[in-house]
């Protein structure tokens, strides 16, 4: 979504509109310019910003292979000394970012940003230190018979990488997950910020810029576009000197990225479209129906439904208990505010969406129409087909809102229930709701393996918004949820491995190995695999014991 304001097609671009490029910042190679809008009141904000063309792209690129070269010979204390460092310095500028934020895309300062957000982005940064000094991501495997070791390391080459419109700071191409596992693993970050943040994106450019300058890294580990035309994006993606991208963002611009990249054999990592659908099975909306209503009704209006793990699908059994349920949260939607899409571009998607599923059999249960106004603001719509129709028409009933528009299916019996769990598309997640004392434990087992083949997350009993940054998260999933069902954009280290390449070594001289393949164990206490078991011991000598 392009929530931005082109203020001019020829400008000469002032001294304030600068990028970070080749180590400094620098008047852009720019014949437009933009500024974002505040989508609590519709305004155009102060700030403008240009549209880099591609001499800005190929400065970037040579600059980054630069430093991607210095990195591969950093010491890996220096690094993670960057990331805690920026971390830091993120937590003392955390009230001005916020403000910004705030102003940018309308979502509250607190608790959003200082309790939530924030101290989320500054763990991700703080764990990512912690990989680079213990390095268990590299998963060192030695055997020692045949005296071949390998190991995850360094691309040697920039990563791209896209941030969203919807996590301002914990997604943010400049210091979010993307942004975190690329340094780590030692490769410079190319970043392209979203356009409906700019002025959030800049402050935390300056102030991880400070950290670059402060701990000694290249000075080009980091560098800045604010926005580009679509032919650059593909042109950065497909490029020999970058090694990968990370991308959040629409399913349209994603794909058309990742065929720019697959053209040029470049990897792209995406995460792009999901509808996590919600099975509330018979025994659990008998047991405890007006405490799920409360669950979803939470989950869902959570920041107006602009989360990627947002549950915009609620399939059902028909009976008494459902039209109970479903009237119950046309109450709840109803009386609710609607709250505030990320801007005008956020109103267009979600109509779009509510207009492609009624012609796709869907009925509207409740609103369906933006809001007249200054605010970026749409009814809180709920809509409802039968599993018929969703059977009918699956690819249809399964568009992404994205934003306060939830879909229910119902179906007419069990078997019904379990074909429509096997015509998901892949999610990032799926959740059942299952009765505490077992009554739903057949019906599960009929629908749990289809949708565990086309989620990466299956819940049971918990509403799928929450995204935690533990090791064993996964947060990715299935075309069309991702571009790749075997990797994470969240829970380090599994999330670095998207930026390295397994590098083999046959017969090499130890002196000439990586540490972490030396005989010795670099750290003492580092995992390796060597001769099919995990250890932290030393590789023995032959005939030793």
């Amino acid at each position: 979504m392009r929530n931005i304001t082109v203020i001019s097609k020829e400008v000469n671009v002032p001294d304030n509109e600068r990028v970070l490029i080749g180590g400094e910042w620098r008047g852009a190679d720019a014949t437009e310019a933009f500024r974002s809008i505040n989508p609590g009141t519709g305004e155009t904000l102060e700030w403008s910003y240009p549209v880099s063309r591609r001499a800005d792209i190929d400065v970037a690129l040579e600059a980054g292979s630069v430093a991607a070269s210095e990195l591969l010979h950093t010491p890996v204390d220096k690094i993670a000394d960057f990331l805690e460092h920026y971390a830091c310095l993120i937590g003392e500028n955390s009230s001005e970012l916020s403000q910004v934020a705030n102003l940018e895309t309308a979502l509250p300062v607190s608790p959003r940003f200082v309790e939530i957000e924030l101290p989320r982005t500054i763990d991700q940064l703080r764990q990512a230190a912690t990989a680079v000094r213990d390095r268990g991501w590299t998963m060192p495997t030695i055997d020692t018979a045949t005296n071949i070791r390998s190991m995850h390391g360094p691309l040697g080459a920039p990563v791209a990488v896209f941030g969203p419109n919807n996590f301002p700071f914990a997604y943010n191409a400049l210091a979010g997950g993307d942004f975190a596992a690329a340094i780590a693993v030692r490769s410079p970050v190319i970043a392209k910020a979203h356009p409906s943040h700019p002025r959030t994106s800049q402050l935390l450019a300056e102030v991880a810029f400070q950290a670059i300058q402060d701990t000694g890294l290249p000075p080009a580990t980091l560098q800045m576009v604010y926005h580009m035309a679509p032919e650059d994006g593909f042109y950065l993606v497909s490029h020999s000197l970058i090694g990968a991208t990370g991308y959040t963002g629409s399913r349209r611009a994603g794909l058309a990225l990742k065929a720019a990249a697959d053209a040029a054999g470049k990897p792209i990592y995406l995460e792009m479209s999901s509808v996590n659908p919600v099975f509330i099975l018979p025994g659990a909306l008998r047991e405890r129906g007006e405490e799920i209503v409360g669950e979803l009704h939470a989950s869902a209006m959570v920041a107006t439904g602009q989360f990627c793990t947002n549950p915009g699908v609620v399939v059902l059994q028909a009976g008494d208990a459902t039209e109970q349920f479903i009237a119950a949260m046309r109450r709840r939607f109803e009386a609710a505010d609607a709250g505030v899409l990320l801007g005008p571009g956020g109103v267009r998607v979600v109509g779009d969406a509510v207009r492609s599923m009624q012609s796709s059999g869907a009925e509207l249960v409740t609103g369906g129409a933006p809001i007249e106004g200054g605010a970026c603001r749409f009814q809180n719509t709920l809509l409802q087909a039968s599993g018929e129709d969703f059977l009918a028409d699956p690819e249809g009933l399964q568009e992404e809102a994205f934003g306060n528009a939830n879909l229910f299916v119902v179906a007419t019996d069990d078997d019904e229930l379990e074909q429509i769990a096997g015509r998901f598309a892949g999610n990032l997640t799926g959740c059942l709701y299952t009765h505490s004392d077992g009554d739903d434990d057949f019906l599960y087992d009929r629908i749990a393996p289809h949708l565990r083949r086309r989620v990466g997350r299956l819940l049971n009993d918990k509403m799928p918004t929450g995204v935690l940054v533990v090791p064993s998260m996964n947060h990715g999933g299935p075309y069309p949820a991702t571009g790749h069902p075997g990797f994470t954009a969240v829970g380090i280290p599994a999330s670095l491995l998207r930026f390295s390449m397994l590098q083999c070594y046959d017969e090499v001289r130890e002196h000439r190995l990586p540490i972490e393949l030396r005989d010795e164990n670099p750290t003492g206490n580092l995992w390796r695999r060597i001769d099919g078991a995990w250890t932290q011991t030393d590789v023995m000598a032959p005939g030793a014991s």
